[in-house]
């Protein structure tokens, strides 16, 4: 086992972007835990700006295994992978924490100087990957992914997580002063998606309730969506194609948040932001939103929520004009 600086914690989450805000929660506890070390994260390169916004991590070292695994054959390629395995070595910390759990970061979690902890193969998705730790911890896979992250990094580092969950997100300064709704229709898969009726049914509702209507896209096909959409949703705005960390000072203003399940929703729920979860092709036990702020989850894997389901929701949560 590599020795490095008792001082410094070196964590591996690189993707996706809900599990990257899934982790955040961890990070706080570990910064509590040791206000005085230095905290460093991997995380793929496209997620790298979320990260800095928590104030608790020291350094963010951006990875790009997604961008990589297409150019395997460029020499381009190889000198970046080099010059990524020096900058992980420089780290030399004490003990290196793999959250991710997958073969790749284990990898990763190998090339890094200190004490490697991670999940045991009972505990993991790919039970290869747990032997590259050098300490492995038991964590039941039915718990919700925040909860599994807060449980190995507390194992991993010597302390017992409190019971209030904190992302550590600090919300930015607001930018525009008329309410608005961020409707994050976007989702990794179709049979996650919320027909277009819906969207335009509930828009047109927020509209007349005098709140403003904001329409993110990551994809051309989602542009196209939108599209549709704002032509169908009076004054409602297309959001301009941005980094994630502008992306997220929308969505940490807005007065409301609905969204099928995708990685944008855990931000709103990161920022106590009012929420509106749709489920429809995936189950919100394991890996839906959970914050402090006011959430409601609508339907789960096979149903089909309608539009008046989140109005009513919307109305408890005091959106609807007395």
């Amino acid at each position: 086992m590599a020795t490095g600086s008792s001082s410094s914690v070196l964590f591996i989450k690189t993707s996706s972007l809900g599990d990257v805000v899934h982790q955040m929660p961890a990070m706080t506890d570990a910064r509590a835990h040791a206000p005085d070390a230095k905290i460093t994260w991997i995380v793929e390169e496209a997620f790298a700006p979320l990260a800095r916004l928590h104030p608790g991590i020291d350094e963010v070292i951006a990875v790009a295994t997604r961008r990589w695994r297409s150019a395997l054959l460029s020499p381009s390629t190889w000198k970046e992978i080099s010059a990524f395995k020096a900058r992980v070595r420089e780290v030399n910390a004490g003990k290196v924490v793999d959250t991710q759990g997958l073969l790749r970061s284990a990898l990763i979690a190998r090339i890094a100087s200190g004490e490697r902890h991670g999940y045991d193969a009972r505990s993991i998705r790919e039970p290869l990957a747990s032997r590259f730790y050098d300490v492995t911890h038991t964590v039941a896979r039915d718990l919700h992914a925040v909860t599994r992250n807060r449980t190995l990094t507390g194992l991993s580092l010597g302390y017992q997580p409190a019971a209030r969950i904190d992302y550590g997100l600090v919300k930015p300064p607001a930018q525009n002063t008329a309410p608005y709704a961020v409707l994050l229709h976007g989702t990794s898969r179709p049979d996650k998606e919320w027909r277009e009726s819906e969207w335009i049914g509930i828009g047109q509702w927020l509209r007349r309730q005098g709140i403003d209507v904001v329409l993110p896209w990551g994809s051309e096909r989602e542009r196209l969506r939108c599209q549709r959409l704002s032509q169908a949703i009076p004054q409602s705005r297309v959001l301009e194609r941005q980094p994630l960390d502008r992306t997220a000072q929308v969505i940490a203003n807005a007065a409301l948040v609905i969204g099928v399940d995708t990685g944008l929703l855990h931000l709103a729920a990161a920022y106590e932001v009012p929420l509106i979860a749709v489920f429809l092709g995936s189950e919100p036990g394991l890996t839906g939103p959970v914050g402090n702020g006011p959430i409601a989850v609508l339907g789960g894997k096979g149903a089909s929520p309608a539009f008046a389901q989140a109005i009513a929701e919307a109305q408890q949560m005091g959106f609807a004009k007395v």
